[in-house]
């Protein structure tokens, strides 16, 4: 099994170091984060992360605006947050109301202040192997795979989905020429009609498809590494990608409840402290 809070555990103790020193030049990590209306798991998620963000050391402020907010006034903040010197990266919590252009405001955004790695500069600063901050899920994922010494260069890593967020810019982390990459990398989605065939001769299988239990273990070869990426809500509930059966099967396997997430949050303060890090190298 490999769960993913030793991971984010020791990304946090990492973190704690770089912190003190930046705040020894006189600088916190400053986190912005932004909410729009009033979502009970949203508010939750962003408690969470202020509280983290909070026993890390960490500076910056929330803005929460109503549910009826308009495009101009999420603009509005996002530009305010963009001209603050005290925050060195800004959360925009996703999803935002369903009159709100998402993408749109996140292209508002500056870059290198984006904690989740998403503008679209930084999926191109990621397609070119550039520095800038990382998406964090494939981040988080790219991390796990190393902390439990699963060998990634030169192996066969197929990802059963394709969407902006989680299976194509992990498919370029992976395959990128660096540590925790290099890998001979495949894409399949749902729209492949033997996307199976593929997923069965991989070394590592990664669902990230958003599609529940769509990974089952007549899908693998016995022994591979099987990582949950995707999930979707029903109702209420939370549902993974990769059926609990799939765990007979492999050799390595993600939980079904604290797998990915937690490397995932782990990412996005890890993304605040390197952009800190790179304002004070820049003398901003």
């Amino acid at each position: 099994m490999m769960p993913g809070q030793p991971v984010a555990d020791a990304v946090f103790a990492d973190l704690q170091p770089r912190v003190a020193a930046l705040r020894a030049t006189g600088r916190n990590p400053g986190l912005g984060t932004i909410l729009v209306g009033d979502d009970s798991a949203s508010a939750g998620y962003i408690r969470m992360k202020q509280q983290r963000a909070a026993s890390l050391g960490f500076g910056g402020r929330h803005e929460q605006l109503p549910g009826d907010a308009t495009q101009a006034d999420l603009v509005g903040v996002i530009r305010d947050f963009n001209t603050d010197d005290e925050i060195d990266a800004v959360l925009i919590q996703h999803p935002v109301p369903a009159h709100l252009d998402y993408e749109a405001a996140l292209a508002e955004l500056d870059p290198d202040k984006d904690a989740d790695g998403a503008h679209p500069v930084n999926m191109g600063r990621l397609a070119l192997g550039m520095t800038g901050p990382l998406p964090c899920t494939p981040a988080g994922i790219e991390a796990l795979l190393q902390f439990y010494g699963i060998a990634v260069a030169g192996r066969d890593v197929v990802i059963l989905g394709r969407g902006f967020t989680l299976g194509r810019p992990l498919s370029m982390l992976l395959s990128l020429k660096r540590p925790g990459g290099n890998a001979a990398v495949t894409v399949v989605h749902t729209g492949v009609p033997d996307w199976a065939e593929h997923t069965r001769r991989a070394d590592i299988v990664i669902a990230a498809a958003g599609v529940p239990g769509i990974l089952r273990p007549e899908h693998l070869t016995p022994g591979r590494v099987v990582v949950g990426g995707g999930v979707r809500y029903v109702g209420r509930r939370l549902l993974p990608d990769v059926d609990e059966a799939c765990n007979d099967v492999a050799g390595w396997i993600t939980p079904r409840v604290g797998g990915v997430g937690p490397t995932t949050i782990a990412m996005l303060f890890r993304n605040t402290v390197e952009a800190a890090e790179r304002r004070a190298g820049s003398g901003l």
